[in-house]
């Protein structure tokens, strides 16, 4: 067990964050079931004495992780997996509604979904806030193409810096199987806005829409380590959810399912993430407003250096779901091998020229 992390929560008490900890631990599978938890090992590891961490055995015994046997201590529940993101959704609730309290805004702070009605009115990018800037305008005319497809885009008040836009999977830009399942697009918090409940607030409400909508599942795609505009790993394992499939590039897909229903899986095209051409091929969407400014400017630099390169703008929804890798609204190859899905000003390209020389 690793008990070196503690949590970063402010405002909690000292048991609150030894939960926390653990029971991330339980939910994550570093503490197995029947395992049994010391109270002097953590305590130790806190340099706590035991009085908290006795405090944080018995919250999280209610929660249902973990059950109490006289003269044994206490020992790790077996839960099922279905028990588990039970348990997860509740308390993500919970969390956000404290978060809200706490902060002195126990209304919601989403504004709302943005609508093919609404649009030109709202503020809708992640780090722009100019709606005459080329990027915007980019983003706005691919959303609208979208939301006939069911496409939802939900964001906070606070200006387009944290929102949620997914989609039904049959109509999602990217190589997978899922039949019946909604795709998360997109789920950003801007840095300074996380660590407040907003990603679980907007998840929540994703969720929700979902099963409402008979949808057996959602899924998104992210990686084993953390990759640029990817969603967090450890967010996804904290939230309940579950890789199923993985390509050769490292970008995985991961899911929740609200039942017993097949799980999503890359279409084979997607899972090799090797193209015959030589040179510089990148695929891209609209779906990024970023694009829309920054594949010119590589275009340009690549003609100025006599760079090999091609950039293949997947414009249309069959396009984007046949294509060599998952990820589509990003994704440079060289000389057939996939390199990055980080989206390259001038700089970050002249060096990735450099660095392949």
């Amino acid at each position: 067990m690793d008990y070196n992390r503690k949590a970063s929560i402010q405002r909690k008490t000292l048991w609150q964050q030894i939960a926390d900890v653990l029971r991330e631990d339980i939910i994550q599978g570093k503490i197995k079931p029947g395992e049994r938890i010391v109270e002097e090992d953590i305590a130790e590891k806190f340099h706590v004495s035991r009085g908290p961490v006795r405090e944080a055995l018995r919250h999280i015994g209610e929660e249902g992780f973990v059950v109490y046997e006289s003269h044994k201590g206490s020992t790790v529940k077996t839960i099922s997996y279905e028990e588990m993101q039970e348990k997860y959704l509740v308390r993500s609730t919970l969390e956000v509604l404290a978060i809200r309290i706490i902060a002195g805004r126990a209304e919601t702070e989403c504004s709302g979904n943005v609508t093919k009605e609404n649009i030109e009115q709202e503020h809708i990018c992640c780090a722009i806030s100019n709606n005459s800037d080329v990027q915007v305008r980019s983003k706005k005319d691919w959303l609208l193409d979208r939301f006939e497809d069911g496409l939802v885009f939900i964001k906070s008040s606070v200006r387009g810096k944290c929102f949620i836009e997914y989609i039904p999977t049959k109509n999602a830009w990217i190589p997978i199987d899922a039949d019946n399942y909604m795709y998360i697009d997109c789920l950003w918090v801007a840095g300074s806005l996380k660590g407040h409940g907003y990603s679980s607030e907007l998840l929540n409400l994703c969720i929700e829409d979902s099963k409402k909508k008979g949808m057996d599942g959602i899924c998104i795609l992210s990686s084993k380590k953390k990759m640029p505009y990817l969603a967090d790993p450890k967010f996804l394992a904290y939230k309940g959810f579950r890789v199923c499939d993985e390509a050769s590039n490292g970008i995985q897909l991961w899911y929740l399912t609200f039942n017993d229903s097949n799980l999503p899986k890359f279409k084979s095209c997607a899972k090799n993430c090797h193209i015959s051409e030589s040179g510089f091929v990148l695929y891209y969407t609209s779906q990024c407003p970023f694009n829309a400014k920054y594949v010119p400017i590589i275009e340009n630099v690549s003609k100025e250096h006599n760079i090999e390169f091609k950039a293949i703008h997947l414009d249309t929804k069959e396009k984007a779901q046949n294509t060599p890798t998952p990820i589509t609204t990003y994704a440079l190859f060289f000389n057939g091998e996939y390199v990055t899905n980080d989206v390259m000003n001038e700089q970050k390209f002249l060096k990735v020229i450099e660095k392949l020389k």
